[in-house]
């Protein structure tokens, strides 16, 4: 199934068991709520088809993996009801990502910025490539990572989470993402898809059961995370109404 808009595209393919998921959009991978919204059903889809026990997440293009929320929406936030709504985009994909039953490969071939870093958190194995550089950009636009902060921490603790939301300006390299575990491997471009095809369908020759019940251990302990990051969404939604935010919008825009 596939959909495409001026809101960005996503299409999905079932081969052997395994889903490919594919996003994009023309403003280098960012998400619109609309987007958000759409990979969130579809998450929540899969999670339920049994004729699917992995899935693999990918995006669009050579250059740009994800590079977070639409800033032409954020520029549009006018209170702080509507902050919330459209930061809690970010927290129910989150959400359907760790609740999701199937296990899900990222597909990591460019850079990742803010929110396209929490997804990739938010992934059970990831394979990127050394052109996958990786940044937490937020305090430079007047927010912070709140709502994916969980997910990042999670993956590389908070040490490092904390290292990559001060260092807001500096992009941190594949290999400083592997080294604290963000990604589970790097292949050069060249071999990334077929790494990710062997890994995929080499998981999916496992017993799919085996695979739903160590999905539920990995994620053991994050039950809390779905009113956390609802919770954490109304302190960016507040934030993004303020001149600093409003005005580094603008800066970053130009």
């Amino acid at each position: 199934m596939g959909s495409q808009n001026k809101t960005g595209s996503l299409q999905t393919t079932i081969h052997n068991a395994v889903a490919t998921v594919q996003f994009g959009h023309p403003a280098s991978n960012s998400f619109p709520r609309d987007l958000l919204n759409r990979l969130t059903a579809e998450i929540n889809f899969l999670s339920t088809n049994s004729d699917v026990s992995i899935i693999i997440l990918q995006s669009e293009g050579e250059k740009v993996f994800c590079s977070g929320a639409s800033f032409d929406e954020l520029l549009e936030v006018q209170n702080e009801e509507q902050g919330t709504e459209f930061f809690s985009g970010f927290a129910h994909l989150i959400n359907a990502m760790r609740n999701c039953s199937k296990l899900i490969i990222a597909r990591v071939q460019g850079k990742a910025v803010g929110g396209g870093v929490g997804i990739i958190a938010a992934c059970d194995y990831v394979l990127a490539t050394p052109e996958s550089a990786v940044k937490l950009s937020e305090l430079a636009i007047g927010i912070g990572p709140f709502v994916i902060e969980p997910a990042v921490s999670r993956k590389i603790g908070k040490s490092a989470m904390t290292q990559m939301t001060l260092e807001a300006h500096e992009w941190k390299s594949a290999d400083w993402a592997l080294q604290n575990k963000l990604f589970s491997a790097v292949h050069t471009a060249n071999e990334l898809d077929n790494a990710v095809e062997a890994f995929a369908q080499k998981l999916s020759s496992y017993n799919p059961e085996a695979l739903t019940e160590m999905k539920k251990i990995i994620w053991e302990g994050t039950e809390l995370w779905e009113s956390l990051l609802i919770d954490r969404a109304a302190i960016t939604g507040k934030l993004v109404l303020s001149d600093f935010t409003k005005n580094a919008l603008l800066q970053f825009k130009k």
